[in-house]
């Protein structure tokens, strides 16, 4: 999906994790990132929300959950990080980065409320009363006040399946009412997902039905006296996309692809954020008249459509095409069309979510100034492997 632009704005980052793989220090299925690019990614994000008044937390869960890189990220000016289910709670929460927000896309078990309110997160998201209750319960214990949100939906939202959950929008006076009515909450925004997307008929990336119905929400709950101080409108964060979601009433957002620069917008090269991370691999065998790679890292929407393959050891590459993964097949390997030899390097570079991968994650500095040096080696849930540090 983003071979052309990783050529373009990150040539340089090719080579460095080609010549990793032929010294031995990377593996086959291993995401290659430039520390210093998504820094730079992070920075001018950070500029534009400060200059439109827009509250960012970092989404680490496509970049592996990584501690090391989040902790630099956060001494940038963040917050601190967002948390989309329990098992990343407890990983950033041990790594000692601040939670900002938790619960959203994954509600907290009922024995990991006691552990993770007495983190104090910012802002923890509830789908339920009956959980929004055991919080409540937790929090009073602690003598805390633990600010929630509501995940809201109405008829005609994108739900991605798997995520289904929230409060209908028609019943929301009513559910926030029973909230104020526990003691140790206080409700202190409404969230959704997701709020924009990209389309690629207009070539833009456009405000959902989703982002209507949180903003309707927003409108109804301070009609009914609540103060509503957060509408966070997660998905396609971007320099681009921020000015037009503070715009449009939105108060906080959480960049995650932005920091890699593997937005949909950012196809052809053309965006502030630069290309920051790519995939590697290696060709395992051929079968049928194709070459097959190791896999174990590519995410079904990742959209890759096509590879560099170093025929030679310091040759030039060659594009080859990507053969569609079936529904069905577990990602063991990576098809590409026609026969590369043997043991070449591979790397793509596509949307990714590496948390659900079995990749190694390698992070890398000084790719531009031509002294790469490898900081460490993680796996996909941001524990070290080799050298770096968990935090």
């Amino acid at each position: 999906m983003f071979i052309n632009a990783l050529q373009k704005q990150n040539p340089k980052m090719v080579d460095v994790a080609r010549e990793l793989w032929a010294q031995g220090l990377i593996l086959p299925d291993t995401y290659v990132i430039d520390v210093d690019r998504v820094i730079s990614n992070a920075r001018q994000l950070l500029q534009v929300a400060q200059a439109c008044g827009i509250e960012l937390y970092l989404m680490t869960k496509q970049i592996g959950r990584n501690p090391w890189l989040a902790e630099r990220l956060v001494a940038l000016g963040y917050r601190g990080v967002v948390a989309v289910d329990f098992r990343e709670t407890q990983s950033l929460a041990a790594a000692g980065l601040p939670l900002c927000h938790v619960g959203h896309l994954v509600q907290i078990p009922d024995k990991l409320i006691p552990q993770i309110v007495a983190q104090r997160p910012e802002v923890i998201t509830v789908f339920s009363l009956e959980k929004a209750a055991k919080i409540a319960e937790h929090a009073q214990r602690l003598g805390y006040v633990q600010p929630v949100m509501l995940k809201v939906f109405a008829p005609g939202d994108l739900l991605y399946p798997g995520q289904e959950a929230g409060f209908v929008l028609e019943q929301l006076p009513e559910v926030a009412a029973k909230i104020a009515a526990m003691p140790g909450l206080l409700l202190q925004g409404l969230t959704h997902f997701p709020c924009l997307l990209w389309d690629p008929q207009q070539q833009q990336t456009l405000p959902t039905h989703n982002l209507q119905t949180l903003l309707q929400a927003s409108q109804r709950l301070r009609q009914c006296g609540c103060d509503i101080r957060q509408v966070n409108a997660p998905s396609a964060a971007s320099c681009t996309t921020l000015p037009l979601l503070a715009q449009l009433g939105a108060t906080h957002t959480e960049p995650g692809h932005a920091l890699t620069g593997t937005i949909p917008a950012n196809i052809k090269g053309d965006q502030p954020e630069q290309i920051a991370m790519l995939y590697l691999t290696e060709v395992s065998h051929h079968f049928a008249g194709n070459s097959y790679c190791y896999g174990g890292g590519y995410y079904r929407r990742g959209n890759v459509l096509q590879a560099l393959v170093g025929t030679e050891q310091e040759g030039p590459l060659l594009t080859a095409s990507v053969l569609p993964q079936h529904e069905s097949s577990i990602d063991y390997h990576i098809a590409l069309q026609g026969i590369y030899p043997i043991g070449s390097p591979v790397l793509m570079c596509f949307r990714s979510q590496i948390f659900v991968t079995r990749s190694d994650v390698a992070l890398v500095s000084g790719i531009a100034t031509d002294r790469p040096k490898l900081e460490g080696i993680y796996d996909s849930q941001g524990r070290v492997k080799k050298g770096g540090c968990n935090g």
